[in-house]
């Protein structure tokens, strides 16, 4: 039995009418057309739908039960049209996300709450793991998309690279706020948070410092920054951190202006990257996200340039 949709159609209007010619009127199409489509489809079936004899045209109790079964069968495919235009509309689907410390507070659901605004339908996931944990989960392809810290290329990872300055928080009334830039000579034997000394950050640091000839003097030893900028809102030390965690800070409406971002010199940088598995096909959804989460990493140098003192 090979049935079409438009045959299917053209019965629930042929019942819907009890007339051959207004339902042709409706469908627009001729009424020759119509008493094809429905003897085609009674030659398909095997049996006839309605009798034909001069002044009558009745439907038989096969077309009344077959008229159940085409009700339910167009409601479905009603349903999955719906469902098929939002997926191309990326306004339906599921989006697993996997984000590092730094941009899994303000930053990354400021741009999801955003991308989701106009699609209801859409469910999300939004994890925050370590960059070294994200990076296994999208070479596993587990997740979807990932944001972190910009790994080695590996074959089962798509990945779209960003490259930022480091910056140096200060506490808004000292001295060095004045400046706009911050050498190791400003730091000098300062008392410092750092992360831990495996991280590449830390690395940067010293070698900054030391083609100075400059000392740090770390008072804090962190896994992420953003504990450290309630240390420099208190006072108790300078730090130089990456411009996502600046971001955040001058985004949250808690934290308040206790601490101010200044260009650090010599320039050090970091690496971002929004991570995609290569060994299975991404949604739709999840590929426009990756659009909208791309011009937003690209926008952050000017939304931080306000910010900071030009010299």
């Amino acid at each position: 039995m090979n049935l079409t949709v438009r045959q299917l159609e053209t019965f629930r209007e042929v019942m819907r009418c009890r007339s051959i010619s207004e339902a042709a009127r409706n469908l627009g199409r001729t009424q020759p057309a119509v008493s094809s489509m429905i003897m085609g489809l009674e030659a398909e079936l095997g049996f006839r739908l309605f009798e034909r004899t001069p002044g009558r045209f009745e439907e038989t109790p096969e077309a009344i039960f077959f008229a159940e079964e085409t009700e339910a069968i167009l409601a479905r495919i009603d349903r999955t049209r719906n469902s098929l235009r939002n997926l191309a509309a990326h306004e339906h689907g599921r989006i697993r996300i996997a984000c590092h410390p730094a941009a899994a507070g303000i930053f990354l659901p400021g741009v999801l709450a955003q991308f989701l605004a106009d699609k209801p339908e859409v469910e999300a996931s939004l994890m925050m793991r370590s960059s070294t944990v994200i990076e296994d989960l999208i070479a596993s392809q587990q997740f979807d998309v990932g944001f972190a810290e910009t790994p080695a290329p590996r074959r089962s990872v798509r990945q779209e690279d960003f490259e930022f300055d480091y910056l140096c928080a200060v506490p808004r009334s000292d001295p060095l706020a004045e400046c706009s830039a911050i050498t190791p000579e400003h730091l000098d034997d300062r008392p410092m948070a750092t992360l831990f000394a495996e991280h590449p950050s830390f690395r940067r640091t010293q070698e900054a410092f030391a083609m100075r000839g400059c000392r740090i003097r770390r008072r804090f030893e962190l896994r992420t920054f953003q504990p450290g900028l309630r240390l420099v809102a208190a006072r108790q030390c300078y730090m130089i951190c990456d411009m996502v965690t600046a971001y955040s800070y001058l985004q949250s409406p808690v934290t308040g202006p206790d601490v101010v971002f200044r260009r650090f010199a010599p320039g050090i940088s970091s690496g971002l990257s929004i991570l995609t598995p290569a060994l299975r096909p991404v949604s739709l959804v999840a590929q426009a996200f990756c659009k909208d989460l791309s011009r937003e990493v690209q926008g952050l140098w000017q939304a931080i340039q306000p910010h900071l003192l030009v010299s």
